[in-house]
């Protein structure tokens, strides 16, 4: 047809195709191409085998997992004609008008409901009255509702009853990634299937095969690089993959997903770790400024040190070659390579590490702060561990029993001195002599314990917590607790109603700490004494009555009718005026004429 030109055209554009990301490209399509969740295929064959159904499953899992797709494939052998237009079946045939609806999400009896975007308890009643009627042209009517703990309350409770019931031609599939946040009411009418993560060698083996259908040449430790980024997720991966194939133009190198994941070279990693754990302070810091000017993240290189420790310290539990058969060849030979270096060491490495990474993270100079950890883990590793340190004392203390006039044995007649301090001294005639034997760690110990306090009575107990300046509790203990007994380490008290929840766990806390010795408080329902509150009010009140009765008070109200007494204070000194006769006080008189 000519266009306004009068002209003809000849060649028509063709149509663009779009494209399919590989996660929806490649997603499966049947059971037997779901990965890693053999136990779940397993469990759903012989329910549909048996006839035996749920009213409803409950799919948990990571993100990217395979949830939505499991739900989409379970509602597919619901309702496949395809095989057995009467019966249920485990492997849907894919072609009939069924499975390609299910499949393009178009299918009228079969409906998909986002619950993050649709959380009222309006939009279940919608569902709540559709499930009265019946399928119209498939076997079961099925609802999909994914993220389904984001639904409010009210909206679970307008489920419930119609999710305990339903009608026989329907069926509900649930997907979540927070299973937790379902209410225990939801969970008990759902068969749970919790979908887990992917084994990074599964991931790998699957990327490869897909790169081959795509025609695109893949280095293995590439795709290995990008199945542990994926951390388990399929779908992860598989965007990570997209991602490396639009990189490489057609072909996935090491080097690039290194770069495009921002990963520190694997083999610097390896030489900064070995570094850092045998002590080599100056080499380390080196080592780290290179990897950093190469243009590594600081944080990813602690990442990537943490990860290294956690291989080591499981090489020392687990020593089976084929733990590590999957490891590359460098790795592997660092494991090899500080064997020496024992679980204690690897340990206290760890905790440096993770408490490194939170402080890389939460400050604004993280390449400094990654240095001070790298500095920290250096210095420990030339430490020993304390358990060998005790044994060393305890090695020296003996050998320096061992002799009757103080030489350890082995000596000769120079000088002997270790890491704890010289212990002798050699004369010039080659006798030694003790110059400060040191105390055996049973005696430190004793002598420790011997410090400590010990309290004997309830209100020396109490004091312990204004000593140490605990006074919530000292308060608390003073007005809420009737000590009903005492004795070394344990005591019993009667608590007011009002008294606070945590005052026996952190009373029990506080004396374990102060008194080196292990305490039970009880809580007993028995009278008990006063509370110290108490008996200082009624000891307050007696020395008033003993006051008031003297001579000498009589004669100063007669004197003075309007004064009051103030208080009534211990005597430091010899008094000068009259005081009450032997209670060792005197009187603070308001002798006020305007009163």
């Amino acid at each position: 047809m000519p266009n306004l030109f009068g002209e003809t055209p000849t060649d028509q554009p063709a149509a663009v195709t779009p494209y399919r990301v590989l996660a929806r490209k490649y997603r499966p399509s049947t059971f037997a191409e779901l990965i890693g969740q053999e136990a779940m295929v397993r469990t759903l064959t012989n329910a549909i085998h048996s006839g035996r159904l749920p009213q409803a499953w409950m799919l948990t899992g990571v993100r990217g997992i395979g949830k939505t797709t499991t739900a989409r494939l379970i509602a597919k052998a619901l309702n496949c004609t395809g095989r057995d237009p009467l019966s249920s079946t485990i492997e849907p045939c894919g072609v009939c008008d069924s499975c390609r609806a299910i499949a393009e999400d178009r299918h009228v009896d079969v409906q998909e409901m986002d619950a993050a975007s649709r959380t009222g308890v309006d939009d279940i009643r919608e569902i709540v009255e559709g499930v009265r009627y019946g399928p119209v042209s498939a076997k079961y009517k099925i609802y999909i509702l994914d993220e389904v703990h984001m639904l409010s309350k009210n909206a679970f409770n307008a489920l419930l009853k119609t999710l305990e019931e339903p009608p026989p031609h329907t069926k509900f599939i649930f997907a979540t990634t927070e299973i937790r946040k379902v209410p225990v009411t939801v969970l008990s009418r759902c068969q749970r299937f919790d979908l887990r993560r992917i084994e990074s060698a599964d991931l790998a083996a699957h990327f490869m095969r897909l790169a081959e259908l795509e025609e695109v040449s893949a280095e293995a430790e590439a795709i290995k690089l990008i199945a542990h980024a994926a951390d388990g997720s399929v779908r992860d991966g598989l965007s990570l993959l997209d991602q490396a194939i639009a990189l490489g133009n057609g072909a996935i190198t090491e080097a690039e997903v290194k770069d495009m994941l921002g990963l520190a070279d694997r083999a610097a990693s390896l030489v900064l770790c070995r570094q850092v754990l045998r002590g080599e302070m100056r080499e380390a810091l080196a080592s780290f400024d290179g990897m950093v000017q190469a243009g590594t993240d600081p944080f990813q290189i602690l990442q990537d040190m943490a990860e290294l420790i956690h291989r080591l310290t499981r090489a020392q539990i687990i020593t089976e070659g084929t733990e590590f058969a999957d490891l590359p060849e460098a790795e592997r030979q660092m494991v090899s390579d500080l064997g020496e270096i024992k679980i204690p060491a690897l340990s206290r490495a760890w905790q440096i590490l993770l408490k490194g990474i939170g402080e890389v993270q939460s400050v604004a100079q993280p390449t400094m702060a990654a240095e001070m950890v790298l500095v920290r883990l250096a210095y420990a590793a030339q430490l020993p561990p304390p358990g060998d340190l005790i044994k060393q004392l305890r090695e020296q203390m003996a050998a320096t029993k061992a002799d009757g006039n103080g030489t350890p044995s082995g000596g000769g007649g120079g000088s002997s001195s270790s890491r704890f301090g010289s212990i002798v001294s050699s004369s010039g005639g080659g006798s030694a002599r003790v110059l400060q034997a040191a105390p055996s760690v049973e005696a430190v110990a004793q002598q420790a314990v011997a410090m400590l306090p010990t309290p004997t009575t309830f209100r020396e107990l109490v004091a312990l917590f204004a000593e140490h300046r605990e006074g919530g509790l000292y308060a608390e203990l003073c007005s809420y607790a009737h000590p009903v007994r005492m004795t070394m380490g344990k005591l019993e008290i009667r608590l007011r109603k009002d008294a606070a929840a945590h005052l026996v766990p952190r009373v029990n806390q506080c004396l374990n700490q102060w008194t080196g010795q292990r305490w039970m408080v009880a809580v007993v329902d028995e009278a008990g004494g006063p509370t110290l509150a108490e008996e200082d009010r009624e000891r307050e009140r007696l020395r008033r009555e003993r006051a008031e009765a003297h001579p000498l008070m009589q004669a100063l109200r007669q004197s003075f009718p309007e004064a009051k007494v103030v208080s009534l204070k211990q005597k430091e000194v010899a008094p000068i005026v009259a005081a009450v006769d032997d209670a060792d006080e005197i009187l603070v008189i308001d002798a006020d004429e305007d009163e």
